[in-house]
């Protein structure tokens, strides 16, 4: 009788417990993660903050969290946390009543990349195993990994004079008074560029027309084609990736140097699929992080031909959308005839353009 009154209190207490687990262990736990930083360079190595809390009464014996993350984020090894195919992630936890706990783990970035940690699986159970509950939580978690930026001379420049060139360029005519002519106004122009003289003279608003080398200004395409004649998906996303950080290290060192500079590629970025990428040229640290958060968000895959995106940007020279002469510099594994006739006629419009050549390593800084 004693054995039977055993085992009937311990299956009571089993039930109980195991229903109390069922209605009420997730009521009250509220999960968080998010990263130390909002953005890094390659290379670098940052914290992931996860905080999970139990507001209620009833402890949580046990509680696993589990997310798939990028294995370009490489986690350390810790207690409590294990790691499968370096892309799943699991927790685990154990909460007394009333009580937060925030763990952190390190993490290094390993490549170039945006990060979106958007969801979590947490599951917890009852003592014994008989009843598990999950519920999956929505995270809003975000992490901008820019390129490696390396030093000049690590860049296999066709002209390595070139930037050496652009930045005297910048400092060599800076008397606000040395103009080649006047011109019509158009939207962007600074109001302390006017000339009034001539404004009068035409009954138009007119400006200062700026001796070339007065306004340097730098736009850095990169072709996302391996070849003219490529119609898959790209098959070499490493030499992509060496040109995207080839592209990160010049606008950076333009933009130290005071100098206006953009970048655009055929390309496209997670938050436009399909749409080619475009930013023209300004200056300032503004500027510099926009870039680098488009480098980032950029993916090594092509939205429209380069042939095409340079046909756009002929065109909108052509109509005047904006003035100025511009030193383009094309990042780019092949130059095709065709390309070569844009490139003649971008320079007949007053622009210069310069070739940095994305080989093989074999064959960096040919021409060929």
């Amino acid at each position: 009788m004693n054995i039977q009154w055993i085992i009937f209190v311990t299956f009571l207490v089993v039930s109980i417990q195991a229903w109390i687990t069922n209605r009420w262990i997730l009521k009250g736990i509220e999960y968080s993660r998010y990263f130390s930083v909002n953005s890094a360079f390659e290379g670098q190595e940052i914290e992931m903050i996860e905080r999970i809390s139990n507001r209620k009464l009833l402890p949580v014996p046990w509680l696993r969290i589990e997310s798939k993350i990028s294995e370009n984020l490489e986690f350390q090894r810790q207690f409590n946390l294990d790691i499968k195919h370096q892309q799943f992630h699991k927790s685990l936890f154990s909460l007394m009543p009333f009580t937060a706990i925030n763990r952190r783990h390190l993490i290094k970035c390993k490549k170039r990349g945006c990060y979106r940690l958007n969801s979590a699986a947490l599951t917890c159970g009852d003592l014994f195993g008989f009843r598990t509950v999950s519920r999956v939580y929505e995270l809003d978690a975000e992490l901008l990994v820019y390129p490696k930026l390396l030093s000049l001379d690590e860049i296999p420049f066709l002209s390595r004079s070139w930037m050496g060139d652009v930045v005297v360029k910048r400092w060599i005519v800076d008397d606000p008074f040395m103009y080649s002519g006047v011109r019509e106004y158009t939207p962007g122009d600074p109001l302390n560029n006017i000339n009034w003289k001539a404004t009068a003279r035409t009954g138009k608003l007119q400006v200062h027309k700026r001796d070339y080398t007065a306004d340097p200004r730098i736009m850095v395409y990169l072709n996302m084609d391996i070849t003219e004649d490529m119609w898959g998906p790209i098959t070499e996303p490493d030499r992509i990736e060496r040109g995207i950080s080839y592209a990160a290290s010049i606008v950076s060192h333009a933009i130290s140097q005071g100098i206006d500079v953009g970048f655009g590629s055929n390309g496209y970025t997670i938050d436009e699929p399909k749409q080619p990428v475009r930013v023209f040229p300004r200056n300032g640290e503004e500027q510099l992080f926009f870039l680098l958060d488009t480098m980032a968000k950029l993916v090594v895959d092509r939205s429209v031909t380069f042939y095409t995106f340079l046909e756009e940007e002929i065109k909108e020279r052509a109509s005047g959308a904006f003035s100025g002469s511009i030193d383009y510099l094309f990042i780019t594994s092949y130059v095709s005839e065709r390309m070569r006739n844009q490139i003649r006629q971008l320079e007949d419009m007053g622009n210069s353009v310069e070739i940095l050549w994305l080989k093989d390593p074999g064959k960096e800084g040919s021409n060929d």
